[in-house]
């Protein structure tokens, strides 16, 4: 009997991408909220893309099964 396959979180395969290393990159957060109270400085480091913290890839791996 063949084991069921995993379904991806497609909320969080929205919100990150996966590179070729295997590193997950991400979005920093509140760039459209409340937008004409910030920095021209604060808003283009938020457009950059960030390496996500180790503590969480474990939880993320899980969510994204076939990614890596």
């Amino acid at each position: 009997m063949a084991k069921q396959k995993l379904k991806t979180n497609k909320a969080m395969a929205k919100r990150v991408k996966v590179t070729a290393g295997g590193k997950i990159l991400r979005r920093k957060i509140a760039l459209n909220h409340l937008r004409r109270n910030k920095s021209p400085q604060a808003i283009r480091s938020m457009d950059k893309m960030f390496e996500l913290k180790p503590a969480d890839t474990r939880r993320i791996k899980r969510l994204l099964p076939y990614a890596f």
